[in-house]
């Protein structure tokens, strides 16, 4: 029941965290409809870092297990962030529409970043707090 409730939490609080960032973005970039996408994309990565994250507390090191999780998917961020850019690049900018294009990789790839750290600290805390074990080598007294 603990790992539920921090999921829900962890869930609720990076949620919450990659919705700023993204209306940040949207803000700075003056971006219009096209944002729209940038925001159901965070819910989305929302959604899915809580699932592996909830897999990652039912390991038998949990807190090595969360450690693992959030570099692997900052990771395949990092990696997004690189091919989104690349390819952004590749095609001829028609009309100034590459700067365009980038506040959308930002705004795809940083949201996530952010809720991929956000996830990692609130599941790392409460995974450490319920590791503390009493009397010689965690025997219970």
């Amino acid at each position: 029941m603990r790992a539920l409730f921090t999921s829900l939490f962890a869930f609720i609080l990076s949620g919450f965290l990659g919705g700023v960032v993204a209306q940040q973005l949207a803000v700075a970039t003056g971006a219009t409809e096209e944002y729209i996408v940038v925001f159901m994309a965070t819910a989305l990565v929302a959604i899915l870092v809580t699932a592996f994250f909830f897999v990652a507390q039912f390991r038998s090191d949990p807190v090595r297990a969360a450690d693992r999780t959030m570099w692997r998917l900052l990771a395949i961020f990092g990696l997004a962030l690189v091919v989104l850019a690349g390819w952004t690049f590749a095609e001829p900018a028609a009309n100034g529409s590459t700067a365009r294009d980038l506040s959308i990789i930002a705004g795809l790839i940083l949201p996530g970043a952010a809720t991929i750290l956000v996830q990692w600290l609130f599941v790392r805390w409460r995974l450490k707090r319920a590791a503390i074990k009493f009397g010689r080598d965690g025997a219970n007294a």
